[in-house]
């Protein structure tokens, strides 16, 4: 982004594998005076089985830093402590009074340094959780019937993306179904009209309906029932899963996986077993870190569907002049932040 001020986490890649974490941005120093002065990222924290309120308060420190220090005209700040818990136990599994006052008293330093600069806080939030029951496995439906092709080797089955006809790249409750050959989209969306768990399927039409035609969508989008999400697994024997498949690695799996959000629950002492590999790690043995389970009936929230419930909405919490009372677009956040600032959308 065109930015005169950026701070994200950002590991660095060894040739041999290797990875180590930290964070990059702009400009170089701004990034190096945050981490000696607040301390490394506490990257586990942000994603995986122990992602939880550390990397909330860091980001919010480091924001309080930024707001203190370089007074940006528009400072954005992502605290993402309230999509652990949600998304593991569901909305109503989870400790919501005890996970929003975590992150009220997280948000202190940034209101803090705010109010010290005489800046607005406002508050938007992206999507509202909702209880989920089982996932929805579109890739294995695909395989089974013809569209979808394999690889097998030594490090279990990946997916031929070239020889493939049809895959479909699973986010949430939604998933965008690619489609080689225009002629197969109506055997496609047939065959995935047909699975049980998929509310509807987008062709062109629906996609321009609901505001997801855009270039890089699938040629077919489809959405999930309400209690209902889609994983993104392909094989049909676990003992072919591939090795990347067990652990957290959001690079080489071909969609979203929240169980990268648990310990596998077949492990005796997990944590004890992320030690041991570490250690070997360090001691330079190539090490697999194959603690995530491949049980999706441990998921119990999602998100992406149009909330039923007014309750499981995003909602934005701002000053000055209020926007029209009821639901709007959540693109009108542009808007709204535009004039709040004195430009107009065009400026």
């Amino acid at each position: 982004a065109d930015v005169d001020i950026s701070v994200t986490p950002k590991p660095y890649y060894g040739a041999d594998g290797n990875k180590a974490f930290g964070i990059s941005g702009t400009s170089q120093e701004l990034t190096e005076g945050l981490e000696k002065k607040l301390g490394a990222f506490p990257f586990p924290s942000f994603w995986g089985p122990m992602a939880g309120l550390p990397c909330t308060r860091w980001i919010a420190q480091a924001t309080a830093e930024i707001i203190t220090h370089e007074t940006p005209n528009l400072t954005l700040a992502y605290l993402p402590h309230l999509d652990y818990d949600p998304q593991r136990f569901g909305p109503t599994g989870s400790d919501m009074p005890k996970l929003t006052r975590e992150l009220d008293q997280a948000c202190e330093p940034i209101l803090d340094a705010a109010k010290a600069k005489g800046a607005r806080v406002w508050i938007v939030s992206e999507y509202g959780h909702c209880n989920v029951q089982s996932a929805i496995e579109p890739n294995k439906v695909l395989r089974k019937n013809g569209f979808l092709v394999c690889r097998d080797g030594p490090f279990g089955e990946t997916i031929d993306f070239f020889a493939s006809r049809a895959f479909a790249v699973c986010d949430h409750q939604l998933a965008h179904i690619y489609i080689k050959n225009p002629g197969d989209i109506p055997r496609v969306k047939a065959t995935l009209e047909e699975t049980p768990g998929i509310k509807i399927i987008l062709d062109e039409e629906g996609k321009k309906s609901m505001g997801l035609a855009h270039q890089r969508s699938g040629e077919l989008v489809a959405l999930s029932e309400n209690n209902k999400w889609f994983a993104y697994p392909y094989w049909l024997d676990e003992s072919r899963a591939p090795d990347f498949a067990r652990t957290v690695d959001i690079h080489r799996k071909p969609g979203y996986d929240p169980c990268e959000l648990f310990f596998d629950p077949k492990l005796l002492f997990p944590k004890l077993k992320v030690i041991r590999k570490l250690l070997g790690k360090k001691l330079g043995f190539r090490t697999l870190m194959d603690v995530i389970p491949l049980d999706h009936s441990l998921v119990k929230g999602s998100h992406g569907l149009v909330c039923d419930n007014d309750e499981d909405c995003a909602l934005l919490a701002g000053d000055g002049p209020a926007p029209p009372l009821g639901k709007m677009p959540m693109t009108n956040v542009h808007g709204l932040m535009m004039n709040a600032l004195g430009f107009t959308e065009e400026d």
